[in-house]
């Protein structure tokens, strides 16, 4: 019988101001980690955050988001 807790991190809502080093998202162009914190520009409407791509781990990108958007994060249990 399988095991009924799954072994993945629960998926969480958040604003891209609140990610966390070690966040893992997923985006059109793949699964990518957060190995930098977020910060503005544009006056605090645009956040930007340093990712590595999973499969990848040399790339990294600079994500970027509206500030009031929420994107789905999946986080270690005890970093909530």
């Amino acid at each position: 019988m399988a095991n009924s807790r799954e072994q993945t991190a629960p998926e969480l809502r958040v604003y891209p101001i609140d990610l966390q080093v070690g966040d893992r998202l997923t985006a059109v162009t793949g699964e990518w980690d957060v190995i930098g914190p977020p910060f503005t520009t544009a006056a605090g409407k645009t956040v930007h955050a340093r990712v590595r791509k999973v499969t990848d781990p040399p790339l990294t990108e600079l994500l970027t988001w509206e500030a009031d958007e929420r994107i789905s994060v999946r986080r270690e249990e005890g970093k909530r």
